[in-house]
């Protein structure tokens, strides 16, 4: 183990220890303040270091102060909106469901936002490459949960007009004014039991730390993790997308030609699968290969021919 080392998140008061296997820490993203909110990446060599990202080397998103869940016995998610019969689910109620364990990869939609400034310049958190991990997720299918509330499974529509589904969390942000973090997916992927999505409450076989949702976050694989809401308070059936600002007004794919001045935010859906992507991580961008020996050995490491 190398030294231990922390990082202190600044709104919540309390000190992170930043050591793990290798002793790498968590590093604050460039240019942005260790402050509220908190947002950090590992470094890349820690992302090849294990198949299955140790959860102290999960990157950190968060669009405000984290939330403090004290009691965990009155903590409780409301399931409601266009349903048959709307339900107030402890987390007792959680548990009781089957558990599912669902290895999955989450990304920030953001992600080499570095990269890309040095093309064009891009607003955001600016990433490097590390915002990204891979754990292993423990919970109830989201398909189970709604059949609770009278949605059988491979649904698509509720008698009552309800088509996506609207994960609502405790967490306040300013790009809400004040108003609490969401996002939603249609309805036909919830009911999937196939698609995976989760209500989990465990990372690699722990429990959630605070950091990833305690005690409960929704876990949607295969799309951008601005979709997995952390710290879950509400579930809403609804008849269209989410009409939260994460949904309407961010994380939007558009053309070169577009550009702060002459966006609009209505000509895009919201973005939810991902390019697929490739990056050397066994080097840093600031590290050089000299030709001969360091070249071989280079070649040797990640397994590419000289």
């Amino acid at each position: 183990m190398g030294a231990k080392l922390e990082h202190v998140n600044v709104q919540s008061h309390q000190a992170y220890p930043a050591e793990a296997s290798g002793g790498i820490p968590l590093s604050p993203v460039p240019q942005q303040p260790l402050a509220e909110p908190f947002n950090a990446e590992p470094p890349r060599a820690a992302l090849v270091a294990s198949y299955v990202t140790p959860s102290d080397f999960f990157y950190n998103r968060n669009h405000g102060p984290i939330p403090i869940v004290e009691d965990i016995n009155r903590y409780s998610v409301t399931v409601s909106g266009l349903v048959e019969r709307p339900k107030q689910l402890f987390m007792k109620d959680i548990w009781m469901l089957p558990k599912y364990s669902v290895t999955a990869t989450l990304q920030c939609a953001g992600n080499r936002r570095t990269a890309m400034s040095k093309i064009k310049t891009v607003k955001g958190v600016g990433w490097d490459v590390s915002a990204i991990g891979n754990a292993i997720w423990g919970g109830a299918k989201l398909s189970d949960v709604l059949e609770l509330v009278g949605i059988p499974k491979l649904t698509s529509v509720t008698r009552f007009g309800g088509r996506h589904v609207e994960f609502i969390s405790v967490d306040k942000c300013k790009e809400e004014n004040g108003g609490p973090y969401k996002a939603s997916i249609p309805l036909s992927q919830a009911t999937n039991p196939e698609a995976d999505v989760l209500l989990a409450y465990e990372m690699n076989g722990e429990p959630l730390n605070r950091d990833h949702g305690y005690p409960l976050r929704v876990v949607v694989p295969s799309v951008i993790g601005a979709r997995s809401v952390k710290w879950l308070e509400d579930i809403n059936i609804i008849a269209e997308e989410c009409q939260g600002l994460f949904m309407q007004k961010d994380y939007k794919m558009f053309p070169p030609s577009v550009n702060w001045d002459n966006i609009d935010w209505s000509t895009r859906r919201p973005q939810m699968d991902f390019p697929v992507q490739c990056v050397i991580c066994s080097l840093e961008d600031v590290s050089t290969v000299k030709p001969g020996k360091d070249q071989e050995r280079f070649a040797v490491q990640t397994g590419e021919t000289a």
